[in-house]
């Protein structure tokens, strides 16, 4: 199979029939075999309704139904999952992107021989404080520590070779930053392309602000994970380290003043009345603590991470 496409949806009722009729017409035009994965992430609307009905006229389309919402990147975890197609797009499900793009993303993954393209979002139709501004800070933050000079990370329009997406793991709210987990797991040729943007023609955005929160708190955790995620220990150990002997010196250096001007014979204030006492002790106490986080974080690793991270209530079309 050539094409899989993956969309994850939520409450998308009034556009998955004018999505599913524009992807098919690109795709048959183009004599591609293929797939069509809808995840219904706890949709409340008639999202299911339809997606059900067009798998029972089209049975390469494929529905998986979660019994609530867990967010995109478990539904996109689920997704990758499942496919089987030789090149994995993913989309958005709210018109937004547009599947003229497939054809080409399609020939840059099998012709060019990229790992992964992401779309490019050049020109937006999108309000420009509530995702505009934000998208522009968490794009300029990603390139910043992950290396890759990508312009729009969180672009829903993705093309990825098949290895790609069997060798990477979207977890927690990282489908923001999936180049940079590609890029970490050692795909390195990825590459961007100019994609059209569609102002919604139904419904609203799912975009709050607990998502420009949630945004940089991952960038954050990427961040770590790309640096020390296979060994907490180099920084915590280390950190823990400097800062316990830091404290271990001012301890050292406080008790000596003490004796010296003991053996002198000069008077001398009382070692808890010194305030570097205080901050000696607190040093070592929190140095000791970074050392057991780092040494618990090794620890973790060694265990395996739970996988069920989502419950599907319901599938249809042939897996």
């Amino acid at each position: 199979m050539q094409l899989s496409i993956v969309i994850p949806l939520l409450n998308e009722e009034e556009s998955l029939q004018e999505l599913y009729n524009w992807i098919v017409k690109v795709l048959r035009s183009n004599s591609f075999s293929y797939e069509i994965i809808f995840i219904d992430d706890g949709s409340t609307d008639n999202s299911w309704k339809i997606i059900q009905q067009i798998a029972a006229e089209d049975e390469a389309v494929k529905g998986i139904k979660f019994n609530r919402n867990y967010g995109k990147s478990q539904a996109l975890h689920v997704g990758f999952d499942k496919a089987q197609g030789d090149v994995i797009i993913t989309m958005d499900a709210d018109l937004q992107d547009n599947p003229e793009e497939i054809p080409e993303l399609y020939q840059l993954i099998t012709t060019e021989g990229y790992d992964l393209i992401s779309g490019w979002k050049k020109k937006r139709y999108d309000s420009v404080l509530s995702k505009n501004l934000p998208s522009k800070l968490f794009n300029a933050a990603a390139r910043k520590t992950s290396g890759l000079k990508l312009h729009d990370f969180n672009c829903g329009l993705k093309a990825y070779k098949k290895a790609v997406i069997k060798n990477i793991d979207v977890y927690g709210e990282m489908h923001r930053y999936i180049p940079v987990l590609a890029k970490n797991a050692g795909y390195s040729k990825i590459n961007e392309k100019v994609v059209q943007h569609q102002a919604r023609k139904y419904g609203k955005t799912k975009f709050g602000v607990e998502r420009f929160i949630n945004g940089f708190l991952d960038l954050i955790t990427i961040w770590f994970l790309s640096k020390f995620g296979k060994r907490p220990m180099h920084l915590f150990g280390a950190l823990g380290i400097l800062m316990f002997f830091f404290g271990l010196l001012a301890a050292a250096w406080i008790g000596g003043s003490k004796l010296y001007k003991l053996y002198h014979g000069e008077a001398s204030i009382l070692v808890t009345d010194n305030p570097w006492f205080y901050i000696s002790l607190v040093t070592m106490i929190i140095g000791t603590l970074f050392f057991l986080t780092g040494f618990l974080g090794e620890l973790i690793l060694r265990s395996s991470r739970e996988k069920d991270r989502y419950r599907i209530s319901q599938t249809t079309g042939q897996f």
